[in-house]
């Protein structure tokens, strides 16, 4: 079997904000004076059992309340990428929810700069090259992700692009069609989490009325086969967070996830980590989990691999020098 640690890989769905783990989270609370609703780490840890997307979402949300300078965020990405390295992450595309910061009166540019300090670093430091999508959140106005996206534009040097996510049900991606206008016109990409909780009906409004160039989670997918052929003679790109599927009960086991048919499917899958500190594992670890659960072989995980690579915002040429090392892996075996 190939090491999921080994092969060389793209990671496009990870939230930053999700990568906080308990211990530095009381780290941060410590420094920053935050009391918080938990005496110790083991009390904190014992609340990750999570019954839906809404119920991950408090616990997430109120954790980011220890977060409070430059420093916290540019630690809390130095640790990611610490990890994704030893992961095998070659590339990772992170994203931030400026909303769930600026409504604690933090400032846009303590945000950015905090992360801009880490991500600077990440190819001399880690080997990896990076790029940021800030997210909206879906269950706030649509007025708050306008006024948000202004914050953005005199950024747009250091993000690629925007997204959508937090609470998919009942806030479907129509709600944020004008906001996606405006973001494609200021220059940047566009992504949505889409068919996670939500209906397969939701990725067809991210498709068509947001226009985007990938489709993160898309499970949901599966449940109408026009959309399936859809992607399928599309290519676009899915990003599937199979241990977050699981943890938030999308899936009961990883037995039952979708991701094999999927692929036998001829759609064009990515495997990530999406929030990581609360669901269990990185993204080798969710390579490991499918191979194992979902009986993948070899092949597969090595052409997860390549789409990952396939499906990111980087340039041909870097995307080339990656492929050629998974390449080199294969031909070690």
């Amino acid at each position: 079997m190939i090491d999921p640690r080994a092969l060389p890989k793209a990671e496009l769905h990870v939230h930053i904000e999700g990568t906080f783990e308990p211990a530095q989270i009381f780290q941060f609370a410590q420094r920053n004076n935050v009391q918080l609703a938990y005496p110790n780490v083991a009390a904190l840890e014992q609340a990750y059992k999570f019954t839906d997307l809404q119920s991950f979402l408090d616990l997430y949300y109120a954790a980011l309340a220890a977060i409070r300078t430059e420093r916290d965020f540019e630690e809390l990405t130095i640790a990611y990428l610490q990890r994704a390295q030893a992961q095998g992450v070659r590339h990772a595309e992170i994203f931030f929810d400026p909303q769930a910061h600026l409504e604690r009166g933090l400032s846009f540019e303590t945000v950015m700069n905090g992360l801009w300090a880490a991500l600077r670093r990440s190819r001399s430091e880690f080997g990896i090259t990076t790029a940021l999508i800030m997210c909206f959140l879906r269950d706030q106005p649509e007025t708050s992700a306008m006024e948000t996206l202004e914050l953005a534009i005199p950024h747009r040097d250091k993000i690629i692009g925007v997204g959508l996510d937090s609470a998919e049900l009942g806030n479907p991606p129509s709600k944020f069609q004008r906001v996606f206008d405006r973001a494609r016109a200021a220059g940047f990409l566009t992504v949505a989490h889409a068919g996670e909780e939500g209906p397969s009906e939701y990725v067809w409004e991210a498709l068509n009325l947001l226009k985007v160039s990938r489709v993160d989670h898309g499970v949901r997918s599966m449940e109408d086969p026009k959309l399936v052929t859809h992607l399928a003679q599309m290519q676009i790109p899915l990003t599937v967070c199979p241990l977050s599927n699981v943890r938030l009960r999308v899936v009961d086991r990883m037995q039952d996830h979708p991701l094999k048919r999927m692929m036998d499917a001829g759609l064009r899958c990515t495997v990530n980590s999406d929030d990581p500190a609360y669901f269990g594992g990185y993204v080798a670890d969710n390579y490991s989990a499918v191979h194992e659960a979902l009986e993948l072989t070899d092949d597969d995980l090595v052409q997860l691999a390549r789409n990952s690579f396939t499906s990111s915002f980087i340039d041909d040429d870097t995307k080339q020098l990656y492929m050629a090392e998974i390449d080199g892996l294969v031909a070690a075996i």
